[in-house]
């Protein structure tokens, strides 16, 4: 089975440097076989963390401090207000990393619905979009960047729900240049925090993970 662990929501926020750290602790007992597969549901301080792909021109033109990290996908940022994911899982056999980006996906459309907003995927780009008519290219509502090794998951997903937007600003957030960003509380017009979100992840993050997830699959009979 999976643990879901309430990392440090609202005003007990944990620093990414001090997540990052606790995530690659947990990945070693997980690959190890020391501890269950476990999804960290927490929020970070005010941070940009770059991924593998990052492009100079895609960075803040400010100074404003990036920290690199070794997940994949491209610049992004995190801060108060956005529910982050860190599922640190070992992936059935064999290995099909794309199909675990797509349940993630699926996982927050299904959460996003509940809540009645019409989350989408979008063809080529990772992550949950709003698409309109008033919105062709898409906003996104949610990002996803992740790692395997030693067949265990670090990183995860990012789900925007009362943040503020200010600090997109500064970036070409995922490198996508011609869309936008909204939230939760945007889209319905009620504040909707991460400490409400968070159940709603926890409930259905086994439901659409399992096929991809050996401890989920073992339990529902599937061969991993």
């Amino acid at each position: 089975m999976v643990d879901f662990v309430d990392a440090g929501l609202s005003a007990n926020s944990v620093s990414y440097s001090a997540a990052l750290e606790r995530q690659r602790a947990l990945h070693a007992d997980v690959a190890s076989g020391r501890a269950p597969d476990t999804v960290l549901l927490l929020e970070h301080p005010s941070v940009y963390t770059a991924g593998k792909r990052t492009e100079p021109h895609e960075r803040p033109v400010d100074g404003t401090p990036v920290i690199d990290v070794d997940r994949g996908g491209k610049i992004t940022w995190h801060g108060p207000g956005q529910l982050v994911g860190y599922p640190i899982v070992r992936l059935a056999e064999p290995l099909d990393v794309v199909a675990y980006v797509r349940r993630l996906e699926g996982m927050l459309i299904d959460v996003l619905a509940e809540l009645g907003i019409p989350g989408v995927r979008v063809e080529g780009r990772s992550g949950v979009w709003l698409v309109g008519e008033n919105r062709p290219t898409g906003d996104k509502i949610a990002a996803i960047g992740i790692r395997v090794a030693e067949g265990v998951t670090m990183h995860g997903f990012a789900l925007n729900c009362s943040n503020a937007f200010d600090a997109y600003e500064r970036i070409i957030a995922c490198g996508i240049a011609d869309a936008g960003v909204t939230s939760i509380t945007r889209e319905l017009g009620r504040t909707v925090t991460p400490a409400d979100v968070a159940p709603l992840v926890a409930e259905r993050f086994p439901r659409h993970l399992a096929p991809s997830i050996r401890s989920l699959a073992l339990a529902d009979g599937v061969p991993a």
